[in-house]
Protein backbone atom coordinates (compact mmCIF):
# COMPACT_ATOMS: atom_id res chain seq x y z
CA UNK A 1 0.00 0.00 0.00
CA UNK A 2 1.58 3.51 -0.69
CA UNK A 3 0.18 6.41 0.78
CA UNK A 4 0.72 10.24 -0.28
CA UNK A 5 0.39 12.51 2.51
CA UNK A 6 -0.50 16.18 2.07
CA UNK A 7 -0.29 18.98 4.19
CA UNK A 8 -1.97 21.92 3.08
CA UNK A 9 -0.73 25.49 2.31
CA UNK A 10 -1.50 28.09 0.22
CA UNK A 11 2.26 29.48 -0.12
CA UNK A 12 3.66 25.95 0.91
CA UNK A 13 2.42 22.23 0.53
CA UNK A 14 4.19 19.70 2.02
CA UNK A 15 3.72 15.94 0.03
CA UNK A 16 4.97 13.04 1.47
CA UNK A 17 5.11 9.21 0.22
CA UNK A 18 5.07 6.28 2.66
CA UNK A 19 4.66 2.97 1.55
CA UNK A 20 4.34 -0.56 3.61
CA UNK A 21 6.10 -3.47 2.56
CA UNK A 22 5.81 -6.88 4.26
CA UNK A 23 4.70 -5.37 7.69
CA UNK A 24 7.81 -2.16 6.86
CA UNK A 25 7.00 1.35 6.80
CA UNK A 26 9.32 2.56 3.93
CA UNK A 27 10.41 6.13 2.83
CA UNK A 28 9.22 6.78 -0.83
CA UNK A 29 9.94 10.24 -1.16
CA UNK A 30 8.55 13.91 -0.13
CA UNK A 31 8.80 17.07 -1.28
CA UNK A 32 7.40 21.24 -0.49
CA UNK A 33 5.33 22.77 -3.10
CA UNK A 34 6.64 27.00 -2.47
CA UNK A 35 4.57 29.04 -4.77
CA UNK A 36 5.15 32.62 -4.88
CA UNK A 37 3.71 34.41 -2.17
CA UNK A 38 3.44 37.53 -4.19
CA UNK A 39 1.19 35.96 -6.90
CA UNK A 40 -2.55 36.18 -6.68
CA UNK A 41 -4.40 33.40 -5.34
CA UNK A 42 -5.56 31.99 -7.90
CA UNK A 43 -2.13 31.54 -9.90
CA UNK A 44 -0.88 30.01 -6.73
CA UNK A 45 -3.47 27.48 -6.76
CA UNK A 46 -3.09 26.89 -10.39
CA UNK A 47 0.89 25.98 -9.56
CA UNK A 48 -0.02 23.89 -6.60
CA UNK A 49 -2.62 22.19 -8.98
CA UNK A 50 0.47 21.19 -11.60
CA UNK A 51 2.80 20.06 -9.18
CA UNK A 52 0.38 17.75 -7.23
CA UNK A 53 -0.54 16.22 -10.47
CA UNK A 54 3.13 15.94 -11.33
CA UNK A 55 3.94 14.49 -8.03
CA UNK A 56 0.83 11.79 -8.51
CA UNK A 57 1.99 11.12 -11.47
CA UNK A 58 5.60 10.31 -10.00
CA UNK A 59 4.65 8.25 -7.72
CA UNK A 60 1.77 6.42 -8.09
CA UNK A 61 0.03 6.26 -4.72
CA UNK A 62 -3.15 4.17 -4.04
CA UNK A 63 -4.99 6.71 -1.51
CA UNK A 64 -4.26 10.06 -0.42
CA UNK A 65 -4.29 11.16 2.97
CA UNK A 66 -4.91 15.17 3.69
CA UNK A 67 -5.01 17.02 7.00
CA UNK A 68 -8.33 18.45 8.31
CA UNK A 69 -8.86 21.74 8.69
CA UNK A 70 -8.46 22.93 12.46
CA UNK A 71 -9.54 26.20 13.99
CA UNK A 72 -8.17 29.54 13.15
CA UNK A 73 -8.55 33.07 14.69
CA UNK A 74 -8.30 34.73 11.42
CA UNK A 75 -10.66 34.02 9.00
CA UNK A 76 -9.66 34.98 6.06
CA UNK A 77 -6.11 32.27 7.04
CA UNK A 78 -8.32 29.93 7.52
CA UNK A 79 -10.32 30.65 3.96
CA UNK A 80 -7.40 30.31 2.10
CA UNK A 81 -6.02 27.41 3.39
CA UNK A 82 -9.37 25.76 2.59
CA UNK A 83 -8.64 27.02 -1.01
CA UNK A 84 -5.34 25.17 -0.80
CA UNK A 85 -6.98 21.96 0.55
CA UNK A 86 -9.63 22.05 -1.87
CA UNK A 87 -6.62 21.88 -4.74
CA UNK A 88 -5.23 18.77 -3.14
CA UNK A 89 -8.71 17.24 -2.85
CA UNK A 90 -9.01 17.90 -6.51
CA UNK A 91 -6.13 16.72 -7.45
CA UNK A 92 -6.32 13.21 -5.78
CA UNK A 93 -10.25 13.04 -7.49
CA UNK A 94 -8.95 13.58 -10.76
CA UNK A 95 -6.31 10.92 -10.51
CA UNK A 96 -8.90 8.42 -9.26
CA UNK A 97 -7.47 8.19 -5.86
CA UNK A 98 -9.55 7.91 -2.68
CA UNK A 99 -8.84 10.39 -0.62
CA UNK A 100 -8.74 9.97 3.79
CA UNK A 101 -8.76 12.97 5.80
CA UNK A 102 -7.35 13.09 9.73
CA UNK A 103 -7.38 15.43 12.10
CA UNK A 104 -4.34 17.12 13.00
CA UNK A 105 -4.26 15.98 16.74
CA UNK A 106 -4.79 12.19 15.34
CA UNK A 107 -1.98 12.61 13.02
CA UNK A 108 0.48 13.70 15.81
CA UNK A 109 -0.77 10.93 17.74
CA UNK A 110 -0.52 8.00 14.93
CA UNK A 111 3.32 8.88 14.49
CA UNK A 112 3.68 8.86 18.80
CA UNK A 113 3.57 12.59 19.49
CA UNK A 114 1.12 13.78 22.02
CA UNK A 115 -1.81 15.55 20.26
CA UNK A 116 -0.62 19.27 21.11
CA UNK A 117 3.05 18.32 20.29
CA UNK A 118 4.88 20.85 17.88
CA UNK A 119 6.28 20.54 14.28
CA UNK A 120 9.97 19.97 15.92
CA UNK A 121 8.48 16.88 18.09
CA UNK A 122 6.09 15.64 14.86
CA UNK A 123 9.56 15.75 12.58
CA UNK A 124 11.51 13.75 15.17
CA UNK A 125 9.34 11.10 15.45
CA UNK A 126 8.63 10.79 11.57
CA UNK A 127 12.09 10.66 11.13
CA UNK A 128 12.52 7.89 13.96
CA UNK A 129 9.83 5.67 11.84
CA UNK A 130 11.32 6.55 8.78
CA UNK A 131 14.96 6.09 9.68
CA UNK A 132 15.67 9.55 8.08
CA UNK A 133 18.74 12.15 8.89
CA UNK A 134 16.25 14.95 8.82
CA UNK A 135 14.01 16.58 6.99
CA UNK A 136 14.48 20.47 5.74
CA UNK A 137 11.21 21.56 6.49
CA UNK A 138 8.19 20.85 8.62
CA UNK A 139 5.83 20.57 5.77
CA UNK A 140 7.44 17.75 4.42
CA UNK A 141 7.45 15.98 7.88
CA UNK A 142 3.91 16.80 8.14
CA UNK A 143 2.62 15.41 5.01
CA UNK A 144 4.58 12.08 6.05
CA UNK A 145 3.09 12.24 9.18
CA UNK A 146 -0.39 12.03 7.41
CA UNK A 147 0.72 9.52 5.16
CA UNK A 148 1.56 7.20 8.37
CA UNK A 149 -1.82 8.13 10.27
CA UNK A 150 -3.42 6.81 7.29
CA UNK A 151 -0.99 3.32 6.76
CA UNK A 152 -1.30 3.20 11.03
CA UNK A 153 -4.89 3.80 10.90
CA UNK A 154 -5.72 1.08 8.58
CA UNK A 155 -3.32 -1.34 10.28
CA UNK A 156 -5.06 -1.07 13.44
CA UNK A 157 -8.47 -1.69 12.09
CA UNK A 158 -10.15 -4.36 13.71
CA UNK A 159 -11.84 -6.95 11.89
CA UNK A 160 -15.64 -7.89 12.13
CA UNK A 161 -16.99 -11.34 11.82
CA UNK A 162 -19.87 -11.85 9.91
CA UNK A 163 -22.30 -11.73 12.98
CA UNK A 164 -21.18 -8.27 13.35
CA UNK A 165 -19.31 -8.48 16.90
CA UNK A 166 -15.52 -7.91 17.15
CA UNK A 167 -13.27 -11.02 17.69
CA UNK A 168 -11.69 -10.06 20.39
CA UNK A 169 -8.51 -12.09 19.54
CA UNK A 170 -7.61 -10.25 16.46
CA UNK A 171 -8.69 -6.98 18.17
CA UNK A 172 -5.62 -7.94 20.51
CA UNK A 173 -3.78 -8.92 18.08
CA UNK A 174 -4.28 -5.50 15.85
CA UNK A 175 -3.65 -3.24 18.50
CA UNK A 176 -0.74 -5.40 19.61
CA UNK A 177 1.24 -4.65 16.41
CA UNK A 178 0.46 -1.02 16.31
CA UNK A 179 2.02 -0.83 19.95
CA UNK A 180 4.83 -2.62 19.01
CA UNK A 181 5.52 -0.19 16.40
CA UNK A 182 4.98 2.73 18.04
CA UNK A 183 7.52 1.50 20.59
CA UNK A 184 10.74 2.32 19.12
CA UNK A 185 9.16 6.00 18.64
CA UNK A 186 8.81 6.70 22.71
CA UNK A 187 12.08 5.44 24.13
CA UNK A 188 15.14 8.15 24.74
CA UNK A 189 17.33 9.19 22.48
CA UNK A 190 20.35 8.27 24.89
CA UNK A 191 18.69 4.85 25.83
CA UNK A 192 19.58 3.56 21.84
Amino acid sequence: MRVLGIDPGSRFMGYGVVEERRGRLIHVGHGVIKVDADAPLELRLKDLHGALMTALKLYRPEAVAVEGVFTFRNARSALVLGHARGVALLAAAQAGLSVHEYPPARVKRAVGAGGAADKDAVARMVCTFLSLEELERSDASDALAVALCHLNHGRAAVPVSSRGKVSKSRRKSAQAQLADRLAPSYRRPEAR
